[in-house]
């Protein structure tokens, strides 16, 4: 708030100063002007905060400076000051944009806090709308990571899904992306000024559950000491994630498919329908047909959830895309630790393209942070990583040479070295005639 920077538009000299005085008081940075084209200067030149504006200035009316401020500098607030009480100049300068319409004398004292309201408008501004392009950003399917053919077909699917009301059921193992896929398909969607609602099934205790999606009236059981909305009206009109849906009671599932049969619900305790416009996208890690099978998922739920299935692939049916995915969490997490890395090393790369993932990208993901957090150096090498990766990770490295002309070519090597490349001296220890020796450097790559 401190060190603001205030413009005053004002062509009275004496009240110029007396404005500019006060309000340098406050520690705000006081810039002044005595026309409306030396303060539209000043304005664009400036990182202002707040223009004071008379309305009758030598060249050019204080109100249409307010629009034109405003167009070239949107988040910047803009006070009217005039002589005279005019009810229309007042609407016109809101219309406009103006923070506040203010008479001369009569509203001096408002001024400091005016300005301190105003300045507090801009940051907020500014800030929400930093965070509305950071949720655009994460919402993006650009910031989906992945070139594999499997996987783009996989982003493909979405996409083709978002402009519908279509369910979709989002199939992939734990760790693999299938909340990012759903916030997606509803951030791309036409919902997306709506709710995103999104629950593990399987974090919410049986008997709580139905209170949990439909909501409850007060006083239907014990500690239910008011109304409270479920989730299926705090998500109306938008998108309900529910993730891990596997895993959600048989009980539960038959009130699940009523209402998405019939678009409505009913509050535990209530005997009222209640109207709900909701699009659901489902997520499991297991399989459903297995779940049928076994008496625990309904098959008419899963035939209702299945009008469109996308599969996500495990990382190790993208293998291709762990580099790519290394480099893009080195450069978030670094970012975010404060810690500047430098580079990965070739060696920290395969351990990483070899192991198998069992957790998948939300794994990689835990891998790197680790690695970023130990690291002194600002160097990512295969010593940061955990025991575990590198004693899971041998079956998958690139398979050592243990032919016969490997094993003598690399014995000749250590040879050489050892007697400082006095090629007699190894011929003499390997036992074999100096003409042989360098035959075999030459079969195999080494001569100088």
């Amino acid at each position: 708030m401190k060190n603001a920077e205030i413009l005053i538009i004002e062509d009275e000299y004496n009240l110029r100063n007396l404005l500019a005085k006060i309000l340098s008081l406050e520690d705000y940075i006081v810039h002044t002007a005595e026309n409306g084209s030396m303060g539209f200067d000043l304005a664009k030149r400036k990182d202002i905060s707040v223009v004071i504006t008379d309305v009758k200035l030598p060249d050019s009316n204080g109100i249409e400076l307010v629009e034109k401020i405003k167009t070239e500098k949107p988040f910047v607030e803009v006070i009217v000051l005039t002589a005279y009480g005019n009810i229309s100049d007042a609407v016109k300068a809101m219309k406009y944009g103006a923070f506040d319409y203010l008479r001369k004398g009569e509203d001096d004292d408002k001024i400091p806090f005016i300005v301190k309201r105003a300045i507090e408008k801009k940051n907020l501004s500014k800030r929400v709308k930093l965070l509305e392009s950071r949720v655009s950003e994460l919402s993006d399917f650009d910031n989906i990571i992945g070139l594999s053919p499997i996987f783009l077909k996989s982003i493909d699917l979405a996409k083709k899904v978002v402009s519908t009301d279509t369910t979709v059921l989002l199939l992939g193992e734990t760790g693999t992306g299938k909340e990012l896929f759903a916030e997606s398909i509803h951030h791309t969607g036409k919902r997306n000024q709506k709710p995103f609602i999104a629950i593990n099934c399987a974090s919410i205790p049986k008997e709580l559950q139905e209170s949990e999606f439909f909501g409850h009236k007060k006083g239907s059981f014990t500690g239910a000491n008011y109304d409270k909305k479920g989730l299926f009206e705090e998500a109306n009109h938008g998108t309900l994630f529910l993730d891990e849906i596997g895993e959600m009671d048989l009980d539960l599932q038959a009130k699940l498919l009523r209402a998405l049969e019939t678009n409505t619900i009913q509050r535990v305790g209530d005997s009222n329908p209640i109207f709900v416009d909701v699009r659901i996208i489902a997520a499991t890690n297991r399989s459903i047909p297995d779940q049928i099978a076994n008496n625990r998922f309904r098959k008419d739920l899963y035939y209702r959830l299945n009008a469109f299935t996308i599969n996500i692939p495990s990382l190790m049916e993208r293998r291709d895309d762990i580099e790519i995915l290394v480099k893009h969490f080195t450069k978030l997490l670094s970012s975010k630790l404060d810690k500047e890395i430098l580079y990965q090393t070739s060696g920290f790369i395969q351990r990483m393209k070899a192991y198998n993932w069992p957790g998948n990208i939300r794994e990689l993901k835990n891998i790197i942070e680790r690695a970023i957090i130990l690291t002194e150096d600002g160097i990512l090498s295969e010593d940061l990583l955990p025991q575990e990766l590198l004693t899971g990770v041998n079956h998958l490295l690139p398979a050592i040479d243990h032919s016969i002309e490997s094993v003598e070519k690399n014995h000749i090597q250590m040879v050489l070295k050892n007697t400082c490349g006095n090629k007699t001296e190894a011929a003499a220890m390997l036992k074999i005639g100096l003409t042989t020796l360098y035959r075999k450097l030459k079969d195999y790559g080494l001569e100088p």
